[in-house]
């Protein structure tokens, strides 16, 4: 038996295929190989076209089945990890209105700030654990603003990985941690936060059904099946964002464990059991994959934007072509505390 894991991000999408009794990685691939084209059409916008996560899921998918010598009928379930907080707009027919608003994309920002300081920053912060800053929830505010005829349009509204499932299962869906993450789950009242979107006049309809982070979300349909070259009827079991999903992928479930990760952004993310925040928003915090309503586990995240880029400077000015990233590493890790 065979589990393949979808990780969509801003780069690229990635496809690992594993063995399903011992967790051994068989085969992987990621499409494109140059990195995946960003829309910036002013300053601070960040869009990318949903239809390409799609079909690159399709190639890196086909790859691994084709490194690995694995016929996709033995594939039996699929997860996905996903870049968060950007926002994908669907009609009726599940036909995309226009690119997604990713997660760096910043022109959401003053729509989030106006809303902490009139909603009060203590019920903001009590309710939803953060401001709505730049988060999915003002994204879609500004959709509804200043793109009138999409947001009249629209029937759901989706994260990316919501995306991707409805690309295979053929059903709108999310989670609670994916709604966290977009500033939409109110963790008093433990259901979408209603107040939010009555401030922001946004329809509560457009928010799909919830399904639980593990466990079935929906079963493969025949066209996608088709496209990747699997199984009709294996079940979608798994989905998280990508910070959530490495704190998990590290075993960082119970409070008091932490990771560090480093990819576009660098990320420092710590679990805990106690429903809080930071006043002065320094970090961030979200419902952790394995949040329950009786059993509290919030993702602590620290974000520091442009990590990877800095890591490539450093590679290309200090190293000059000497030193492999591993090896810069090395020499970090000598690096007293401090």
């Amino acid at each position: 038996m065979y589990l393949l894991g979808i990780d969509l991000g801003s780069s690229s999408v990635k496809v690992s295929l594993v063995e399903g009794d011992t967790g051994h990685c068989v085969a992987s691939a990621y499409q494109p190989q140059r990195e995946m084209p960003m829309i910036a059409k002013k300053m601070g916008w960040a869009e990318q076209e949903p239809a390409l996560w799609w079909r690159y899921v399709q190639l890196a998918t086909r790859e691994v089945l084709k490194l690995s010598g694995v016929n996709g009928q033995e594939v039996a379930a699929v997860g996905i990890s996903y870049q968060m907080h950007g926002l994908v707009l669907v009609d009726k027919d599940f036909q995309v209105l226009r690119p997604s608003i990713i997660w760096c994309d910043s022109r959401a920002a003053e729509i989030g700030e106006q809303a902490f300081h009139e909603l009060g920053e203590e019920k903001c912060l009590t309710h939803l654990l953060n401001s709505p800053g730049n988060f999915t929830a003002s994204k879609l505010k500004w959709v509804k603003d200043n793109e009138p005829e999409i947001y009249a349009r629209a029937y759901k509204m989706l994260l990316p990985g919501d995306y991707l499932a409805l690309k295979l299962t053929g059903e709108p869906a999310t989670t609670v941690s994916g709604l966290s993450e977009g500033i939409m789950w109110d963790f008093q009242e433990e259901k979408p936060a209603d107040f939010l979107l009555e401030y922001f006049g946004i329809d509560p309809a457009l928010i799909p059904d919830i399904v639980p982070t593990f466990g079935e979300q929906g079963k493969l349909g025949l066209q996608a099946a088709d496209e990747l070259g699997l199984k009709v009827g294996i079940p979608v079991a798994y989905r998280a964002g990508d910070q959530p999903n490495n704190g998990f992928s590290l075993n960082v479930l119970q409070p008091g464990e932490i990771a560090a990760t480093a990819g576009t952004s660098g990320v420092v993310y710590g679990v805990s059991s106690k429903v809080t925040y930071d006043k002065f928003s320094r970090v961030n915090t979200f419902a952790h994959v394995n949040h329950k309503k009786n059993a509290k586990r919030l993702g602590v995240l620290l974000c520091v934007n442009g990590s990877g880029i800095l890591n490539s400077w450093m590679y290309r000015n200090i190293g000059q072509g000497n030193l492999t990233y591993d090896q810069m590493n090395l020499m970090a890790s000598d690096v007293p505390i401090g």
